[in-house]
Formats: structure tokens, C-alpha cells, sequence
């Protein structure tokens, strides 16, 4: 019943995987210093990117998440928009101010990349998104012209496949299109939505990604990797290696080889033996059996919208596209479910209605039954859930939805008869 972020769980090949990882304490920073750990991370990269339909002109990089990983894309877009940045820094590159796009969804990663780089969090741009929670092209388009009216550098725009707070998906093959316009860099943060592109009928998320520079996956929100894996392709993965390889001599004759060595793909030089647990686990579950877990996270998703939208207290908040599901209470009658929608509440009562939401949270999370999260969207404050763990029964989700119904009638008697004791 943890339904809060992007749930995910402990599975027994995962913790074998694990477990076997542990007294093994490679360091997989070399071919020679650990030929299994380079060749199984190979494997289980190239697994992935057939699962996700990526053309073999990219290749990857295991790092630990998402945020690490849009860094390093972002490093190799400045450096060939401004060359010798490696050498000479931004100044001595004699670098414009760069610009980078986002959506107002999009991950606070984009802007913790542009402090690490020297790019300045200023300069990343929020893009506003439509109803649907996706980057608006129109807006896009407007930003960009109005920064090279005045001298800034438009370098990279991240589309998101699986926004954080909705799981909203930006249009990518569009964004695609004016990256190319413009000769800027585009990277994918598919860390959460990425992965459901495994299924068939999810095979339009990745639309477009055959023109991107970069993509993000997460296969420890998805793919049932215990933390931390993430992986970043990029298209020709030599354009990553030739900013971040440095060899001193402490390393020269481990790297005589004409082999892969990870360590030359980004800033880390000792590096975990992530792929084993990736192994284990994709082989314990097959990738039926873990199309079979989404499909169940969907159609969880999908009855809980239901449910929501059976009683009038409650309304959606936003479209349910993954499984992820935001939601909001709004009062109305507190009478037993019926199938009338309750009417949006007026701008004078939001105030009141985003302090019963939080309130309803916070009740929830302490009660030690359920765990949910609140997010915000267009200002307004809405309650979240978000499905993955594979021991989460359609019975659980009832027993949360149960718990939310009593909680809304509880907070809202309070609220409409303040002397009431507290219970």
C-alpha cells in the first residue's frame, strides 16, 4: 500500500542479484581490471535499447540515475556548441549564454545539470504546457526567437516521456522538428515513462527517439531494478567519450586494450558492478513477464480513475496516461458515490480546498496503512498516487481508496463544524 513517487519494490532475483554483487566488490572502471562487469553491462545495455526500439547508432552508459545522466548529455552538447570547453572552460572557449528548454513538468535535474556545468540555472527555460500537461510547441517556438533576438545560445531541449508529477508525455517527433531548425541538442528523460514503450500498445512513447542526441531510462522505476540503475544513450557514444576520457598514468597499462573501458564515458572512475542485478533480474522475469507487470500497473491506474470519478467529493486532476494517478478532493455532497462529476471549485475556495488536500496527506501517510503524495499542479494543490510495485493486488488499492474515502468524510465534517473535538 506505498503508492507514493514511483513505486517499486525488493524482488527476490533483485536481491540476489545483490547479494551476489556485494562479495564480488568489482570495479568496473576497466576491461582489464573487470572484463565481466564491461561485458555483462554491455549485454544488458544492448538489451534494453532493442527493448526500446533504439536504432543501433546508439549506445549507452550505466550510471546510477537520471539526474546523473542528463549531466553528462548536457556536457557533450556544450562542448560541440562551443568546442575546447573541456580545455579551456566557457570563458577561455569564449562560449555565448546558453539556453535550455524545458517544460514547467520537467524534472529539477535540468536545472541542477546547469549549475554543475557552468550553464547557470537561469538559463534553463520552463515552457508552458496545455491542458494535458505537455510542453506546448507554440510557446516553444516563441521562447527560442525571442533568445536569439537577444544573443542567447538556444543548446538543448529536454522532452519528457514521464513527467515526475502526471506522467505526462511531451510531443516528442514535434520538439524533434524544431531541434533541427535550429542545430540544438535533444535530449529524452524517459527515466519513468521510458520503459512502458516495451508494450505494444505503448509503442507510440517512443515516437521520435530515432532523433534525439540523448535518452534517459530508469529501469529501477520500471524495470524492476532495485536502486540505483540508470542508463544513457546517446547517438554514437563516441561523442561522450572523447569530453570525459582522461587516462593518467596510475591507469595507462590497465587501458592498452582495444576494449571498452567505462570509466571513459563520465566522471566516475571507480564504478559499481550495476549490471549483474539487471541480469539476474531480467532473466528471472523475462521480458513477458515484466510486460505483464505494466500492464497490471496500467490497469490499476485506470480502476482507480474509476473510482475517483464514481464519487463526487473527488475529481481527476489530471489525464491518466502510465500509472500514475492525480487527483483531488473538492467536497460536494458527502453523501454515499454517485456517478454526477462534482463541479470545479471556485477560485475563492481553492484556498480552503488545497489545505483539505494537504491535510488529507498528511492523515493518510501517518495513519502507517497507506502511503500517497501530493504534487502541484496549476497552482492548486492535488493528491498523487504512482503504481510499480509488483506486490500491490488490486485488493490493496482498494483498501488505500477506502482509507481516502473515510478520510475526506472525517476532514470535511471537521472542516464544516470546526468546534467539533478533534478525534
Amino acid at each position: 500500500m506505498f503508492l507514493g513517487y514511483f513505486g517499486w519494490t525488493a524482488t527476490a532475483p533483485g536481491i540476489l542479484g545483490e547479494i551476489i554483487t556485494a562479495p564480488l566488490n568489482v570495479n568496473a572502471m576497466t576491461w582489464r581490471t573487470s572484463p565481466a562487469a564491461t561485458e555483462l553491462e554491455t549485454v544488458v545495455i544492448d538489451w534494453l535499447r532493442q527493448w526500446m526500439g533504439l536504432p543501433d547508432q546508439f549506445d549507452g552508459v550505466v550510471y546510477d540515475t537520471a539526474s546523473v545522466g542528463i549531466m553528462h548529455a548536457l556536457a557533450v552538447a556544450r562542448e560541440e556548441a562551443a568546442p575546447s570547453t573541456r580545455k579551456r572552460g566557457l570563458i577561455g572557449a569564449r562560449a555565448p549564454v546558453f539556453r535550455v528548454y524545458a517544460s514547467d513538468q520537467a524534472h529539477s535535474s535540468v536545472e541542477k545539470a546547469s549549475i554543475a556545468l557552468g550553464l547557470g540555472e537561469e538559463n534553463v527555460q520552463r515552457v508552458r504546457t496545455g491542458p494535458e500537461f505537455r510542453m506546448d510547441m507554440a510557446a516553444l517556438r516563441v521562447m527560442i526567437e525571442r533568445d536569439l533576438r537577444e544573443k542567447f545560445k538556444p543548446l538543448a531541449v529536454v522532452a519528457t516521456v514521464g513527467t515526475t508529477s502526471t506522467a505526462s508525455v511531451d510531443p516528442v517527433p514535434e520538439i524533434a522538428k524544431i531541434c533541427r531548425e535550429h542545430k540544438m541538442w535533444l535530449h529524452i528523460d524517459g527515466a519513468y515513462g521510458g520503459g512502458f514503450a516495451m508494450l505494444p500498445e505503448f509503442e507510440w512513447l517512443a515516437e521520435g527517439w530515432n532523433e534525439a542526441d540523448s535518452v534517459i531510462i530508469n529501469p529501477h522505476k520500471t524495470l524492476y531494478v532495485p536502486l540505483d540503475f540508470s542508463v544513457l544513450y546517446v547517438r554514437d557514444l563516441e561523442r561522450l567519450r572523447r569530453v570525459f576520457t582522461l587516462v593518467p598514468e596510475y591507469l595507462r597499462g590497465d587501458t592498452v586494450e582495444a576494449e571498452k573501458n567505462y570509466m571513459d564515458y563520465g566522471i566516475q572512475l571507480g564504478r559499481r558492478f550495476r549490471a549483474l542485478k539487471a541480469w539476474v533480474i531480467w532473466r528471472a522475469f523475462g521480458r513477458e513477464g515484466m510486460v505483464a507487470f505494466m500492464r497490471e500497473h496500467i490497469r490499476l491506474a485506470g480502476l482507480f480513475a474509476d473510482w475517483i470519478k464514481t464519487d463526487n467529493r473527488f475529481e481527476l486532476a489530471a489525464p491518466v496516461v502510465l500509472p500514475v494517478v492525480c487527483f483531488r478532493f473538492v467536497g460536494g455532497d458527502k453523501d454515499p458515490p454517485s456517478s454526477t462529476a462534482s463541479p470545479a471549485p471556485t477560485y475563492g475556495a481553492a484556498s480552503k480546498i488545497d489545505n483539505l488536500n494537504m491535510t488529507m496527506v498528511e492523515r493518510i501517510n501517518a495513519s502507517g496503512r497507506g502511503y500517497i503524495t501530493q504534487t502541484k499542479l496549476r497552482s492548486r494543490t492535488v493528491m498523487r498516487i504512482g503504481l510499480g510495485n509488483i506486490l500491490t493486488t488490486e485488493q490493496h488499492l482498494w483498501n488505500v481508496w477506502q482509507l481516502i474515502q473515510r478520510t475526506a468524510g472525517e476532514i470535511a465534517s471537521r472542516a464544516d463544524h470546526p468546534e467539533s473535538p478533534s478525534k
